[in-house]
């Protein structure tokens, strides 16, 4: 019997400007723990964010993935316990899908005698997951840049500073990605994606560098922020309200609708003013405060 065990941890994609090309992991995991077992039956159990919805039978996502491996060398399903814990909050734009896409995946590679190659996961893992922006940093950590072309990933793992931390608000409601992207239009104005083009640079120039004064403007955003303002309310003023307490920069995380503040002090201080702005909209919201996590997924083969 065999037993692995694999942990990714959460990111943050888009960053403001970094349309489904910067995204950053943050210190919350999704731990999974495979044991395989000499019965017939699988059983999942699960537990943290989201449990309580999530199924437990063959539609489950982390099984799904960690099948979808097997069927890559024909691998037979045989008996095992799944036990998957999730701190990631799910639909609320903090990379949950591409953390459980992940686990699943390598667990069923290790399960299966398969080669943990990073780059063979980017790829699997973008086609099954579809979004290179949240499950390449959760795969490597870190700050990455992201050119997902329809032939080639290309990717670029970057250090920020080491006392930045994200200051994350999450209202009560979700907002799944497919909504969110609902609202986004066709084209955008020629000087929209000329300002977001500069702002890229710039955000990605500041963080490599610790250049943090510059993160106000370089997390400006018109490109999908705008457009996404009519399913999050409060969005700009909690914005503000973070930036106006200290904040070096904030926006939407990912497709929302938790917005992230980045940090290097007073992330308390920024916290209560992001949860207060949003109360004047009658909206109930709760922080985390996260370091940005460095190590990315791990995993570890136990033979029994």
């Amino acid at each position: 019997m065999t037993t692995v065990i694999v942990s990714a941890p959460a990111s943050s994609a888009n960053l403001g400007p970094g349309f489904d090309c910067l995204g950053m992991a943050l210190q919350l995991c999704h731990r999974l723990t495979v044991s395989t077992n000499d019965s017939d039956a699988v059983e999942i159990r699960a537990t943290g964010e989201g449990a309580n919805d999530l199924p437990l039978d063959d539609t489950n996502h982390v099984y799904h993935a960690m099948c979808r491996s097997f069927d890559v060398v024909g691998y037979p399903r045989g008996g095992m316990l799944i036990e998957s814990n999730n701190e990631i909050p799910i639909s609320v734009g903090l990379g949950s899908s591409a953390a459980a896409c992940l686990v699943g995946l390598v667990a069923g590679m290790l399960l299966s005698g398969q080669e943990v190659d990073l780059e063979r996961i980017v790829r699997f893992g973008t086609v099954e997951e579809g979004h290179a922006d949240n499950l390449i940093p959760s795969l490597f950590g870190g700050f990455t840049v992201i050119n997902a072309g329809p032939e080639h990933i290309d990717h670029i793992r970057l250090e920020p500073p080491d006392d930045l931390r994200a200051v994350v608000a999450i209202p009560d409601f979700t907002l799944p990605t497919e909504k969110s992207r609902m609202v986004l239009p066709d084209q955008v104005p020629f000087k929209d994606a000329v300002a977001n083009q500069g702002r890229v640079g710039l955000l990605t120039a500041a963080l490599a560098s610790g250049r943090v004064e510059l993160l106000r403007r370089a997390m400006e955003d018109c490109l999908h922020q705008p457009y996404r303002a009519e399913l999050v309310p409060g969005m700009e003023q909690v914005r503000e309200a973070a930036v106006d307490a200290g904040a070096l920069g904030a926006a939407l995380s990912g497709a929302g609708p938790a917005i992230l503040g980045l940090v290097v002090s007073s992330d308390d201080i920024v916290a209560k003013a992001m949860v207060e702005a949003w109360a004047d909209w009658g909206i109930i919201a709760r922080t985390l405060i996260l370091p940005v996590d460095r190590t990315g997924l791990t995993y570890e083969v136990v033979r029994n």
